[in-house]
């Protein structure tokens, strides 16, 4: 078994989506060893976003993602960064796959409602961001 992180962004929390994204996540057969609703600081959204401190939608992250609640789970199942990765589908929902979350409930690049963690690394890393 391994890890990894999923957050629900603001996007998705405005539109009274979190049962919806827990919904497929338990039907994928994830489970969930962590959960938590609250609002990130700017301080804390920045430290978290830091690996994109040099990209140009950087600060447009931070006050995205500071701007109402969001959902860090831990999660759990075997090859759990892969699983998720493929259950949320691509960064731009207008790439993403038909049935994937982000296909289903994202607004846009931006909006996409969903984060995962891209690798087993960023995965521990980033749990740890969260949970004890």
């Amino acid at each position: 078994m391994s890890r990894t992180l999923v957050i629900i962004k603001p996007d998705a929390t405005e539109r009274n989506l979190i049962g919806h994204v827990v919904s497929r996540l338990e039907k994928a057969r994830f489970k969930i060893l962590g959960m938590r609703m609250m609002k990130l600081s700017k301080e804390q959204a920045q430290e978290f976003y830091a690996v994109h401190k040099e990209r140009p939608f950087y600060n447009d992250l931070v006050t995205f993602m500071t701007s109402g609640n969001v959902v860090p789970m831990m999660l759990e199942k075997e090859n759990a960064v892969t699983e998720l990765r493929d259950l949320i589908g691509a960064t731009n929902p207008a790439e993403a796959k038909c049935g994937t979350i982000r296909y289903e409930i994202a607004l846009d690049v931006e909006k996409n409602s969903v984060h995962a963690s891209d690798s087993d690394k960023n995965a521990a890393k980033e749990i740890s961001f969260f949970f004890d």
